[in-house]
Order: structure tokens, then sequence, then C-alpha cells
């Protein structure tokens, strides 16, 4: 997996180089640069593998999953931003609002959105039709019922009388992380017309998989290896999964998440190896 995973980065990085070479030069395209260097990509991942289970080449591939990453950098710059998170590092860098401004990194974030749709009109990717529906899959994953909810509800849960409950960090986090998941992990069934339940599935498992080892990490970690400030959720008296299971309870839920995950790729039998590893790699991961 990890070789098909640094192909996959190279690939999106040059992807994304290329989308934004044919815009308009200065600072507010170098602060879009800035924001998608380095990341897991592991979304990017998910879209260019589950098109693969249907032999789907790359390169029709590339442009949605270069799509993600250009929405997930956005959603990165804006969550930073003083008004949400008020972080002042990702991926081992100054944010993008430390390293310029608040309003070049909202500026900088709204271009990346705005980018990342473009690329999913590409005619690379597939018929008119095909073409519409991602969009449109992506809109519903990234907006105000999925994305930018999740953050809307992580927002109010800061402000709320009582800490949220189990439940309902569940549900934020299914939105405000699993939904990108989601989209990336079905946008190969999309792409060749075929039923993306059993992606789905695996998806759902491993974005909140995915989400518990980030609040594992952040009671856990260390600044050199994650890339950006631990110890910010304890700080603010945050709900996560750790607080309310506790850092066994919490491991425990993950790695039972991924059984499940993986129990969903059984359809596809040894052509969803990589998906497989991929799931694994998520609790196991340091960053």
């Amino acid at each position: 997996m990890q070789d098909r995973l640094e192909d996959v980065k190279a690939q999106i990085q040059t992807a994304l180089d290329d989308a934004m070479a044919h815009l308009p030069q200065g600072e507010l395209t170098d602060a879009m640069r800035y924001a998608c260097i380095g990341g897991k990509r592991i979304r990017a991942f998910l879209v260019m593998e589950s098109a693969r289970l249907f032999g789907i080449e790359d390169a029709a591939a590339l442009p949605a999953a270069a799509a993600v990453e250009a929405l997930h950098a956005y959603s990165l710059v804006h969550d930073d931003l003083p008004a949400m998170d008020d972080d002042d590092l990702r991926r081992g860098l100054p944010t993008v609002h430390v390293q310029w401004s608040e309003a070049t990194a909202i500026l900088a974030g709204d271009a990346l959105q705005s980018l990342a749709f473009g690329l999913l009109s590409d005619d690379r990717i597939g018929t008119a039709e095909t073409r519409m529906a991602l969009i449109a899959g992506f809109a519903e994953a990234v907006g105000a019922r999925g994305m930018v909810w999740g953050q809307a509800l992580d927002i109010a849960a800061e402000t709320a009388i009582a800490p949220p409950d189990l439940v309902a960090i569940k549900r934020m986090q299914q939105a405000k992380t699993g939904a990108l998941i989601q989209f990336s992990a079905t946008a190969g069934a999309v792409l060749a017309g075929q039923d993306p339940e059993p992606l789905a599935e695996y998806a759902r498992n491993l974005g909140l998989a995915f989400q518990i080892q980030d609040d594992i990490l952040d009671v856990t970690g260390n600044e050199a290896e994650t890339g950006k400030r631990i110890g910010k959720d304890d700080a603010a008296g945050k709900a996560t999964f750790v607080s309310l299971l506790g850092l066994d309870g919490a491991q425990e839920k993950a790695r039972k998440l991924i059984r499940h995950a993986e129990a969903a790729l059984e359809p596809y039998g040894e052509a969803a190896g990589n998906l497989r590893q991929l799931a694994r790699f998520v609790i196991e991961r340091d960053a």
C-alpha cells in the first residue's frame, strides 16, 4: 500500500500544481499552493483505489482525487482561522492566516473550494451525466448537510450548556470528517455506474475510526509527528471520543470500526487489498 500511496501523492501534487498554474499568479495562488503542501492524501487514495476496483484508469479518476484534496485543503485553512479553531500550526508549518493574513486565508480557502468544483467538471472523468453525479454528491458531502454542517455543530458544542454526548459527537464527526471520506471512497463506484453501498459502509466505519484516532493523538501524540498542536481539546474541555470513552475504550472502538470496514469490502475480494491496508493504517498512524 505504501508504494501506491506515494504514487498517489505524486500524482495529486502534479495535478494541483497544473490546475493552479493556469490561475493569475500572486499572493492568492501562493497561499493556495502553500495550503496544499504535505498531508496524508488519504481521501485522494480512496478515490483512486475505489476507481481501480472497477477497472478505471488513474487518468480518469485523478481530477476527482485532486478535487477532494483541494476541498480538504480549503476546509483546513478555514478550520484554522481565529474565528474557528484558532490554530497556528498545520502539517508542521505555520497556518495560512499566520503566514499571510486572515483575509488571504479566507480568500485562498474560497478559491480552493471553487477549484475543487472546477476539477470535477474535467471531461477526462467520463460522460456529462457522470460528472454531474459526482458534482451533486460532492456538494452534498461538503455543504450544509455534510462537512460545513459538522463544523457548525462543533462550534455550537463549544458554548452549549451541556457537553454533547456520544451520539451527538458521532453525528457531528460523521458530517465534519466522514462525509468527505465517504464521497471519496464511493467515487469509483459513481465513475463506473455501480452500486456504491459496500464502499459507503466501508467509509462510514473508516471515517469514524479516523476521527477517533485523531482524538487519541490529541492525547498521546507529539507535535513533531502530528504537525499540529496537541492537547487543545482537553485544554478547552471539549467532548471527544477519548473524554467520553476513555483512552482504552476509544482505542477498542476504533479497532471495532476497522473490523467492520474490512468486512464491508468482502464483495471485492483481493482487489480491495490496498483499501484493507488503509483501514489498518488509519488507526496505527501517529500523525
